[in-house]
């Protein structure tokens, strides 16, 4: 194994299912746990207490080993959303792009036949209001041409019998009957400029009407337009603020599990601490205990040969009497 892995590897194609699923991560820890027990603690050598120390750098390396690939696999997952959110962006505005180059060509041919027909129904309100205003012209002059036969049949009635009458007489209904077609005409001539008139105004006005609503068309287009984009607009603003609330819940999310994961890595670490802090003070206890025997007996037997005729080796052997509490009321005080 490596420096890092000396007790556990995680496959990167693996880190996600050890940090979700209690199935996958305990026997991870198991594992360490497994092997870091097996080791035997021995303080009476330097080797031995070299051991313990490795071992306990191990498990250290392990923990930060599993926490920061956990802490990778969170940036990896923290990073996914906007790289997703990007690909949406790219395929909204490429394919908005290529719907409006696809239709411009209809777009265009549509405004170019909604003006063709604006200006074809302009024409032939045109035209019919030229036929009208000759038809009339010669509705009026017919008219005034049937008035002035029928003034010189009255004009013969008349001199056949008024044959008789006086010059001056003649005359003045000469000068009345020319009066009355000089009327008739002007009043005739006066109904056709009035109906002309008339004509000339009702086509003006449904010209006006027509423009009116061409403009109306236009301005509803441009409404509709600027609708569209105002609504397209309102569309990204609306997309834009659900993808930073869902970054933001996704953050959160994070966050709380990666806090929850540090909580309870802290807990498990405080418990290891612990414990292993309760052997080491049962170890050194135990050591402590057994120099301070050491040290008594030591005391004993340089007393045995300071006093008596016994060799080392045989006040070795009165302590280990003493010891075993085979001497009736002698006991060693420590």
């Amino acid at each position: 194994m490596s420096e890092v892995t000396d007790l556990v590897v995680i496959e990167k194609s693996n880190a996600m299912a050890v940090f979700t699923t209690k199935e996958q991560l305990d026997p991870l820890l198991e594992q360490i746990e497994k092997e870091a027990r097996s080791l035997v603690p021995d303080l009476t050598t330097k080797k031995g207490r070299d051991a313990i120390a490795s071992m306990a750098h191990k498990v250290a390396r392990s923990k930060t080993y599993i926490d920061n690939a956990g802490k990778d696999l969170v940036a990896e997952l923290k990073a996914l959303p906007k790289q997703i959110d990007e690909s949406r962006r790219i395929v909204r505005e490429r394919l908005d792009a290529l719907k409006d180059e696809v239709r411009r060509p209809l777009t265009e041919w549509e405004a170019e036949q909604e003006r063709i027909a604006a200006e074809k129904a302009a024409e032939e309100e045109r035209l019919r209001i030229e036929a009208e205003e000759k038809a009339a012209l010669e509705a009026l002059k017919k008219q005034v041409e049937a008035d002035h036969e029928m003034a010189l049949l009255l004009n013969d009635k008349f001199d056949r019998e008024a044959a008789e009458k006086k010059a001056e007489a003649e005359r003045q209904r000469v000068a009345h009957e020319e009066e009355l077609k000089r009327q008739a005409a002007e009043q005739a001539k006066r109904e056709a400029e009035e109906k002309a008139e008339r004509e000339r105004a009702d086509a003006a006005r449904r010209e006006a009407e027509l423009k009116l609503k061409a403009e109306q068309a236009e301005r509803d287009r441009v409404a509709a337009e600027q609708k569209a984009e105002a609504d397209k607009k309102a569309a990204l603003e609306q997309a834009e603020r659900e993808k930073q609330e869902a970054i933001a819940a996704e953050q959160r999310k994070a966050q709380e599990e990666a806090d929850r994961i540090k909580r309870e890595a802290e807990q498990k670490e405080a418990a290891r601490l612990a414990e292993e802090k309760r052997i080491a003070d049962e170890l050194a206890a135990r050591q402590a205990d057994v120099n301070h025997r050491k040290t008594v007996g030591t005391a004993i037997v340089n007393a045995l040969t300071a006093h008596t005729s016994l060799t080392r080796e045989q006040a070795i052997e009165v302590l280990s009497v003493m010891k075993d509490d085979l001497i009736p009321r002698v006991e060693i005080n420590y």
